[in-house]
């Protein structure tokens, strides 16, 4: 059964992350045992300090959900050595009911395919190359082992050597004077119980006689063999299987289509389905980085079904969502943000409320249906309830936020005031992290009015360490916008002990200009009490980019 993500939106804030892993762990305690916490982006500063507070790994990265090549393809791979022999590649195929063979090295690299339509080729040949059809290439030994023969003495058995078959199958005059037509060190005299054929091959010196149908030979016969150093086989095949198997002793190395196509692994199962569809090929060897061979691809494989499902947690925007969400079943929403723009192909749990945090919603699951909160968990839920709520000051919080945190704080045994405090002391993106980074650390996409923007934010215990680096600030918010091909991109600095914030908004001259807030410095405005993205800045820049789209 294929897992189940609980997954929170890119670029995850400590609310996305601890309430990724609380959702997960509700899920799998009421029935879902394969619901995985997941993340689409970096922890950060604070993040770590939360997990290592509560003693919980991160959840597991997973940056794109898209149906993948290793989704679908084989991993259990079929292959055969290169010396392998063509009818005990054949016999493979058969067993295992396989069209196409891979021939692989010892370092399981792919060398070429062996394939039932180059085989048939092989054994026959067109109407102008009916000699091919006696041609023998296989060394004494790999000839025994496809007859399933016993080498009475043999010379040089390990030389792959190119070859003509001969039957014996007529008067001994008649065999003499063919046999006179060719170079006897290239002959394999096929023949049953007649000593007059086989004396006249030896005598001849021919390379090697195969005597079928299980009989015996003379020791006259094995003596002369031995003088005059003619291989003699004995097999308990007739003499038509023989002279079959004789040509299918050849080994795959000279049967193989070198000019397959391979694909990755972690291809996107859309890329290459028009590559596979318009090729020749039945099967393609899918391969590692080292080109090693990890699977095997066949288009019948793009039929199955990829069985990969999410469960969304803090966001219910496809544009916010790890990439490849809108090709996968989306089974659950659980959100307390506003309703963007979101379509399902059928219906599923939608779970968006009016508060503080997501952490809020899944401590309430919880509660509600009475299921045994951890002590770690509880720790992990109070977090992103006090980091979205601001400890319960910013102007999102509701009375359900502070009923679930007065519960949250007896079952982790947290004072959430002393934690609050830790927390925003555990570290200012400003300082920990290249602007260029910090800047998206905590950010989303947003459209409206046609036109796209970004909002991100960032919470700090002053301003100190943002004046300290405005300039650059400033210039990689600008970098970021056109990189992406914003409309604008808005940056709101916190000061979560002051309850005050800075907006940053790098953008069309035309745009800055309309914004009513107090500019303190050109594209920074002041912001008196503002402290929530969701609640107080994404609802005034939606309604004022209504208002003035016409004009931009």
């Amino acid at each position: 059964m294929s897992e189940i993500l609980v997954i929170g939106h890119r670029n995850p804030d400590t609310d996305a992350i601890c309430s990724a892993i609380g959702y997960a762990e509700f899920k799998r305690r009421t029935g879902v045992p394969t619901a995985v916490a997941a993340r689409c982006g970096d922890t950060n500063e604070r993040i770590d300090f939360v997990l290592r507070t509560f003693g919980v790994p991160p959840p597991k990265f997973v940056a794109d959900v898209s149906p993948k090549v290793r989704d679908v393809m084989q991993s259990h791979v079929i292959g055969v050595p290169p010396k392998t022999s063509v009818v005990e590649a054949l016999s493979v195929m058969d067993e295992k009911n396989i069209r196409v063979l891979p021939v692989l090295d010892d370092e399981r690299r792919c060398l070429g395919l062996m394939s039932v339509f180059k085989a048939s080729k092989f054994f026959y040949p067109s109407r102008n190359r009916m000699y091919d059809s006696r041609r023998i290439v296989a060394s004494v030994r790999s000839l025994a082992r496809v007859l399933e023969a016993k080498m009475i003495c043999a010379f040089e058995p390990d030389k792959e050597e190119d070859l003509v078959l001969m039957v014996g199958a007529m008067k001994a005059a008649s065999f003499a004077a063919r046999l006179a037509t060719y170079a006897p060190e290239k002959l394999v005299v096929v023949v049953g119980d007649r000593e007059d054929i086989q004396r006249l091959a030896i005598e001849d010196r021919v390379r090697i006689v195969v005597v079928t149908g299980g009989h015996d030979v003379s020791h006259d016969i094995h003596e002369l063999a031995r003088r005059n150093e003619v291989t003699l086989l004995l097999t308990s095949n007739d003499s038509a299987t023989t002279s079959m198997l004789c040509r299918a002793a050849i080994s795959v190395e000279h049967l193989l289509r070198e000019d397959f196509l391979t694909f990755g692994a972690d291809e996107s199962l859309s890329a290459v389905m028009p590559v596979a569809a318009e090729s020749q090929f039945q099967a393609f060897p899918v391969v590692d980085e080292e080109q090693r061979v990890v699977g095997i691809l066949s288009k019948s494989d793009f039929l199955k079904k990829v069985e990969r499902q999410l469960i969304l947690v803090d966001h219910n925007e496809l544009t916010q969502a790890v990439q490849g969400a809108d090709k996968v079943e989306i089974l659950e929403v659980i959100d307390h943000h506003r309703i963007g723009s979101f379509s399902t192909s059928q219906p599923i749990l939608f779970r968006n409320e009016p508060v503080g945090s997501t952490s809020t919603i899944v401590a309430d699951c919880f509660f509600r249906h009475g299921v045994e909160l951890q002590p770690s968990i509880a720790g992990l839920l109070l977090a992103g309830l006090v980091s979205d709520t601001l400890n319960l000051t910013s102007p999102t919080t509701t009375q359900r936020d502070v009923e679930i945190l007065a519960r949250l704080e007896r079952c982790a045994q947290v004072d959430a005031t002393e934690f609050t405090e830790k927390l925003f002391q555990s570290g200012s993106v400003l300082v920990s992290r290249p602007v260029p980074q910090a800047i998206t650390t905590d950010c989303k996409e947003y459209t409206e009015a046609g036109h796209t923007f970004s909002v991100a934010q960032i919470e700090e215990l002053g301003f100190d360490n943002f004046y300290k680096k405005q300039a650059e600030v400033q210039g990689a918010l600008d970098a970021y916008r056109t990189s992406k091909g914003y409309l604008f991109s808005a940056l709101l600095v916190t000061d979560v002990v002051l309850q005050t914030s800075l907006l940053l908004v790098a953008g069309p001259a035309r745009f800055i200009s309309t914004i009513p807030y107090p500019e303190i410095s050109p594209g920074i405005f002041q912001l008196e009490g503002v402290v929530s993205r969701k609640k107080q800045l994404l609802p005034f820049l939606t309604s004022h980019l209504g208002r003035v789209a016409a004009s931009l």
